[in-house]
């Protein structure tokens, strides 16, 4: 069985200095927005990976993972409360 929910998330990070502090994959210059944005485009895991070799299968299951974490918010407020 693979990484928990808890373990995928902990791949995600949000650091200031990378990427004006959007949400991105191990402090690296992969935005979390782009994986999702090739992913809805049409790309393949297997693709990704090719294309950004840094990239690791569970860094893609983090970001869909970190997407379904965001939409489970109602508001803003309740996210900032998070």
């Amino acid at each position: 069985m693979g990484a928990s929910k808890e373990e995928l998330l902990k791949r995600i990070t949000i650091n200031p200095d990378v990427c004006h502090g959007k949400p991105t994959v191990r402090n690296m210059r992969y935005p979390v927005a782009m994986i999702l944005d090739l992913l809805s485009a049409g790309m393949t895991f297997e693709e990704l990976m090719e294309d950004y070799p840094a990239l690791e299968r569970e860094d893609i299951l983090a970001s869909l993972a970190f997407a379904a974490h965001m939409v489970e918010f109602k508001s803003v407020a309740q996210l900032k409360a998070a």
